[in-house]
């Protein structure tokens, strides 16, 4: 597969071509990446006016991944997030209110998108008793059972899969059940761009996701930032038509050139030997998985790629990363109750046995987690108001009876305890001392 973004900046950086023009580095610098790193120059395309170079790598990457149409980010999900609520609203039946139903652990930038488009959402909570901020346990009946209940069907569903700690939502039955209640179905894939590529593909595409984005610097080898954007091939056909669109009005101009070269490269990679790197790569971290359990490790179900270890009685999630981290292993995520490893192809078989070397044997069996608190603070405000609302900055035991401002988060993993516009209640407050949340920004009052 041809890497059209990735020849013309080496061809350019090989040229000797005197730069009077932007960046200010003028391809020298201390990092050695500088002279690849350059602008909206003669050839080089553009990113949200795309119709060369960067069109073809785009065209290359909607084909590995069978979308109707893919578009790049060098900004993350984040900006896929907004760029997919923008559609939704956008083409939401006329006389409709502008409502999404979601599953609650979203990602703040969610939040953020649902306050800049004027968007109300209803919550989809966990079906099951939850230990973890980070899941939100939710069945194709309760997606239907939830929709049955409005008053008239939402202009989207929007669900988290797969979520921090690696569990993967019933997309294909979600799908279902939506579309045959007339909505769109969206998800955010930010940590399972490579589900596209195992032997049988899991990939919300694939399982009947109308839209969804993925974070490709996550699991895939692209540099930071780098995130696709993927209509689906029976979605509505204004999506395609006005992606670029929807994608340039959240986007910087000035978008990273290395970060593009990168997802450009990536699709050489994976049209190459990737399958056969992630099916052995996933091969040996079941074989490691296995090994834990019988040194005694609560190793938790979740995605292919992800390591999810429960915290030993006696010790927190936190304290064993940095038990980690001492011995040269440095963790995904960490909190009270569980360590997360991310894993890719990127990782050699030594990288295991380190981990492996450097856990040993569980120094107790996993801690009974209690159940969470269902934190359903009433919404006092709209999302909208409260986020450009004027706020203040508390303790958080002193939040309590306030109104959230900003969603109240810890990041990673970003999933909100508390939306903007909700009322404060006990139960958040003992969620943000369980996660460790110092202060919390709430509305001004009067």
């Amino acid at each position: 597969m041809d890497t059209p973004i990735a020849d013309f900046v080496r061809a350019y950086a090989a040229s000797g071509t005197v730069r009077f023009h932007m960046p200010g580095h003028k391809g020298r610098g201390p990092l050695g990446c500088e002279a690849l790193d350059i602008t909206e120059i003669a050839g080089a395309d553009s990113l949200y006016e795309a119709g060369g170079i960067i069109a073809r790598s785009e065209e290359n990457a909607r084909s590995l991944f069978g979308a109707g149409r893919t578009l790049y980010s060098t900004e993350g999900s984040s900006q896929c997030i907004r760029a997919m609520l923008h559609l939704i609203l956008q083409n939401r039946r006329p006389g409709t209110a502008p409502v999404i139903l979601a599953a609650r652990n979203v990602h703040k930038a969610f939040v953020y998108a649902a306050a800049l488009l004027d968007c109300r959402v209803e919550w989809l909570w966990p079906e099951e008793e939850s230990c973890s901020l980070l899941g939100c346990p939710v069945s194709a009946a309760g997606v239907a059972a939830a929709m049955d209940a409005m008053e008239e069907p939402p202009a989207a569903v929007y669900m988290t899969s797969p979520d921090y700690l690696g569990n993967l939502a019933d997309i294909g039955g979600i799908a279902a059940v939506v579309h045959e209640r007339g909505s769109i179905l969206a998800v955010d894939n930010a940590h399972g761009a490579y589900l596209r590529f195992l032997d049988e593909s899991l990939h919300p595409l694939d399982l009947g996701a109308d839209i969804c984005c993925d974070s490709a610097h996550k699991t895939l080898p692209v540099l930071t930032g780098g995130a696709y954007l993927h209509i689906g091939k029976r979605a509505p056909a204004d999506f395609e038509k006005n992606a670029r669109q929807a994608m340039a009005l959240f986007g910087s101009t000035s978008p990273s050139y290395l970060t593009l070269a990168s997802l450009d490269m990536c699709n050489a990679r994976l049209a190459g030997d990737f399958r056969q790197e992630l099916g052995e790569t996933v091969g040996r971290l079941d074989s490691l998985k296995e090994e834990l359990k019988a040194l005694g490790w609560g190793v938790e179900d979740s995605d292919p790629l992800r390591l999810v270890i429960a915290a030993p009685e006696g010790c927190s999630g936190l304290a064993l990363s940095r038990e980690l981290r001492e011995k040269g292993i440095e963790c995904e995520h960490a909190d009270g109750d569980y360590v997360v490893l991310m894993l890719s192809p990127g990782n050699s078989r030594q990288d295991m046995e380190r981990l492996k070397e450097a856990l040993g044997a569980a120094p107790s069996p996993p801690a009974m987690r209690p159940r969470l608190p269902l934190a359903r603070g009433e919404q006092l405000m709209s999302l909208r108001r409260a986020v450009f609302s004027a706020q203040e900055s508390v303790p958080a035991a002193a939040a309590l009876g306030r109104i959230c401002g900003a969603p109240a988060v810890s990041c990673p993993p970003a999933v909100p305890i508390a939306v903007s516009g909700e009322l404060i209640g006990r139960e958040t407050v003992e969620l943000f001392c369980r996660y460790g949340v110092d202060a919390v920004d709430v509305v001004k009052e009067k």
